[in-house]
């Protein structure tokens, strides 16, 4: 169909100061409005590198855009997103990497305030920026009202996730080949591994408080599957604390494990409840002490605990929202 597959030995005229990385794999109905976010961007210095991640179908969206040689399509087989990830920033030309999942897009400044932020200081190894949602829900509000970024930003403020990364974030290349990538052993959460280890090996953090970046909502996204998100989390954690060892850092991997453990026996609770095993469920909720979680939990649990009955469509409406 005439697209446009990179190959690792084609020579390519100039050396782009950005590579994109594209990861299109199940998204493919999406992957129009990441790449024309791209093509509307005020700097233009950048190649974007769409990989398919074995998704054949791929090729078919991509083709619109086969003709801008910026624009190149790597196929693979299957491997999962850190793979995916991984291969295409072994085939980037460009010193500074950005991610783009190809459900979200770039604000029109985003390439030119991101490489901007991590030129400022050559210690700097990854910069996030902050995101407004779209999509299914919370349309127009900001990542930063749901999930903390506030700076300063150092190793001990990513592990007790007070400054959060968000995935579309600018890197330097030869940063992530030092730390050696994306971890592929991890089904989620690959992403939070990745900040933790390069800040670990000494790169800094940096961040633009700016909604630089879309990020689409929809219903059973990864992002939304609570149960593999947390399994992920305590093993980012628990080797975490293990390469920390006698670092003061370790103890903040350990309180996060701990943590992540009680998370993870709250859902055990609910999936309970759900499946109409109400006392047994809310057992486990309280031994998970969800009511340390927020204001909204301590309510749920007094009624609950007052009215057992209310349980199942208290969570219920939860799932909903």
């Amino acid at each position: 169909m005439g697209t446009q597959i990179m190959d690792a030995g084609e020579a390519a005229a100039g050396t782009p100061a950005l590579s994109v990385i594209v990861p299109a794999y199940g998204v493919t109905t999406m992957l129009a409005d990441a790449l024309n976010s791209l093509r509307a961007q005020t700097r233009d210095d950048w190649e974007a590198i769409v990989i398919d991640d074995g998704d054949a179908r791929v090729a078919e969206y991509f083709e619109p855009f086969s003709g801008d040689p910026r624009i190149r399509l790597l196929r693979t087989e299957n491997g999962g997103l850190p793979v995916a990830r991984n291969r295409a920033i072994a085939e980037a030309r460009a010193p500074l990497i950005s991610l783009l999942d190809a459900d979200d897009t770039y604000m029109p400044h985003y390439v030119a305030r991101m490489i901007a932020a991590i030129e400022a200081s050559a210690k700097r190894g990854v910069v996030s920026c902050d995101a407004t949602y779209f999509g299914h829900d919370r349309v127009g509000e900001r990542f930063s009202t749901y999930v903390p970024q506030r700076p300063p930003v150092n190793l001990g403020r990513l592990i007790r996730r007070e400054f959060n990364v968000f995935i579309c974030a600018t890197l330097r290349r030869d940063a992530v080949l030092e730390v050696g990538g994306f971890d592929p052993t991890l089904k989620s959460a690959e992403d939070l591994d990745l900040w933790l280890r390069l800040a670990e090996a000494g790169w800094e953090v940096g961040y633009v408080p700016e909604a630089l970046a879309r990020y689409r909502r929809r219903p059973g996204q990864m992002s939304s599957n609570v149960p593999v998100m947390l399994q992920s989390a305590l093993t980012v954690y628990t080797r975490a604390a293990e390469r920390l060892g006698n670092r003061p850092e370790a103890s903040d991997a350990r309180a996060m494990c701990r943590q992540t453990e009680r998370a993870i026996a709250a859902e055990e609770g609910l999936d309970r409840i759900r499946e109409g095993a109400t006392g047994e469920g809310v057992s486990m909720l309280r031994s998970a002490a969800v009511h340390e979680r927020s204001a909204r939990w301590r309510i749920a649990m007094v009624l609950i605990r007052a009215l057992p009955f209310l349980a199942g469509p208290l969570i219920r409406f939860r799932d909903r929202v």
